[in-house]
C-alpha cells in the first residue's frame, strides 16, 4: 500500500462510521455509528443477563435508508416529544436544553431537579403512571416519537403494550454502567436522539476532564484512609465489589476501600459481624443506606456504635439533599456527574486539597 493511498482509506472510513465507535470511549452499553445521513445506535444487552441488543436507525425525515437496516426501528430526529422514565436520563436532557422537549414522565415525585420541579408544577410535565402500571391511555395522548424504557431483567408488560401501539421504545442500559467515565457518557445517546451531538461530546468532555483532575490529585496524596459502606438491610449488609461504580470512585478518590480486592461489579452479602471483623476500625463510614442521622441509624441497630468511624463523626451520607416531593438528588444526577461525587469524597477524605470546598452531595450524619 502506498503512502498515497493511505489518506483515502482512512477518509473513507471515517465518511461511512467504521470509526464511530471511538465516539463511545468508556460506556459498555451503546455504539453509535455515523453512515453518511443516518447514524446507527445499538443499545448492548441492557439489563444484567440479557440475550438480546437493540438496534435503532436514527435519521433526519425523508432520508432514505438502505434496505439492509429496514429491520431495525427506526426513529426520526431531532425527536420532538420524548417520554422517559428513569430519573437517570433526566439530567442530560436538562443540561442539552431539551426540557420542553420532554412531555411524559412515571412517578413525577419521584424527580428532585429543581429546574424540572418547575416544570411540573407550570403543567407541562404529564404523569404516566408508574414503571410497573403504565397509564396508556396518557402515553398514547402525548404522541410520544420516543418513548425511553430500561429493564431490570426483561423488558416489561407495560413497554410491550406500548411498542404495540406503535410507539418506538427506545432502551437504555445507564444503570448498568460501572465505570464512573461510562455512566455520564450516556449524555451521547441522548445528543444523537436530540440531534445535539457536538453539544453532548462537549459537555462530557468537560465532565471527563474535572474528574480526571481530581482524580490525579487524589493519586499524589500518601495516605489511604480506611473507608467502607452500607448498613445492614433486613439482616444482610450489602458491599459493592471492588469492581463496581461505587467501589472505582473509593479507589479515585485516594482511599483504602475495605473490599476493594473482591473482583466483580456486584455486590457481597455479608453480616454485621463479618463487617465489623474488617471495618471496625476504619477511619471513614460513607453512604449508610437512607438513615437522616446518627439517632436513626443507632435505632435500627445498637451495633453500629462499635464502628470507629461512628465514634469519630465520621460517617457521610448524600441521602440528606431531597427535591420538593422527597426524590434522591444523588440517585437522580450522580450516575451524570461523577466529578462532583468524586470532589466530594476527595474533599472527605483529603480536605487539605480542596480547603474551603462545599460538598455538593455528601454531608456529615449529625445526632438529629
Amino acid at each position: 500500500m502506498s503512502k498515497k493511498t493511505v489518506p483515502f482509506i482512512l477518509g473513507f472510513l471515517l465518511l461511512n462510521g467504521f470509526w464511530a465507535f471511538a465516539q463511545v470511549r468508556y460506556a459498555k452499553g451503546f455504539t453509535l455509528q455515523k453512515h453518511g445521513q443516518f447514524t446507527v445506535l445499538k443499545v448492548i444487552k441492557p439489563w444484567p443477563g440479557a440475550k438480546q441488543s437493540y438496534t435503532y436507525v436514527l435519521r433526519r425525515k425523508g432520508v432514505f435508508i438502505p434496505k439492509a437496516y429496514a429491520q431495525y426501528t427506526q426513529v426520526v430526529v431531532p425527536v420532538q416529544r420524548m417520554i422517559a422514565t428513569s430519573t437517570t436520563h433526566l439530567p442530560s436532557i436538562e443540561s442539552l436544553g431539551m426540557l420542553p422537549k420532554l412531555v411524559g414522565f412515571p412517578h413525577t415525585d419521584y424527580i428532585s431537579s429543581a429546574v424540572i420541579r418547575e416544570y411540573i408544577e407550570a403543567g407541562k410535565l404529564t404523569d404516566v403512571g408508574s414503571n410497573t402500571d403504565l397509564n396508556i391511555e396518557k402515553v398514547l395522548a402525548l404522541r410520544p416519537d420516543a418513548f425511553i424504557g430500561y429493564g431490570v431483567d426483561r423488558e416489561s408488560a407495560g413497554l410491550l403494550h406500548v411498542k404495540n401501539q406503535g410507539i418506538p421504545i427506545i432502551m437504555n442500559g445507564d444503570w448498568n454502567e460501572e465505570d464512573p467515565l461510562g455512566k455520564a457518557e450516556w449524555i451521547k445517546f441522548f445528543g444523537a436522539l436530540f440531534d445535539q451531538q457536538t453539544k453532548a461530546n462537549k459537555q462530557f468532555n468537560r465532565i471527563e476532564k474535572a474528574y480526571i483532575n481530581v482524580r490525579n490529585l487524589a493519586a499524589k496524596t500518601k495516605t489511604k484512609p480506611r473507608v467502607f459502606t452500607g448498613a445492614l438491610w433486613e439482616g444482610i449488609w450489602h458491599l459493592p465489589k471492588g469492581d463496581s461504580w461505587v467501589g472505582k470512585l473509593l479507589r479515585d478518590a485516594g482511599s483504602h476501600y475495605l473490599w476493594q480486592d473482591t473482583h466483580g461489579t456486584g455486590s457481597l452479602s455479608l453480616s454485621l459481624e463479618q463487617v465489623l471483623a474488617q471495618a471496625q476500625n476504619a477511619d471513614f463510614w460513607v453512604a449508610p443506606g437512607g438513615f437522616d442521622s446518627r439517632r436513626a441509624l443507632l435505632a435500627n441497630n445498637a451495633h453500629y456504635q462499635q464502628f470507629k468511624a461512628f465514634q469519630n463523626n465520621n460517617v457521610f451520607t448524600y441521602s440528606l439533599k431531597r427535591g420538593k416531593k422527597g426524590g434522591m438528588l444523588y440517585y437522580e444526577l450522580a450516575p451524570n456527574r461523577p466529578d462532583l461525587v468524586l470532589k466530594d469524597l476527595v474533599y472527605l477524605f483529603h480536605p487539605e486539597l480542596f480547603p474551603g470546598y462545599k460538598p455538593y452531595f455528601y454531608q456529615s450524619l449529625q445526632n438529629e
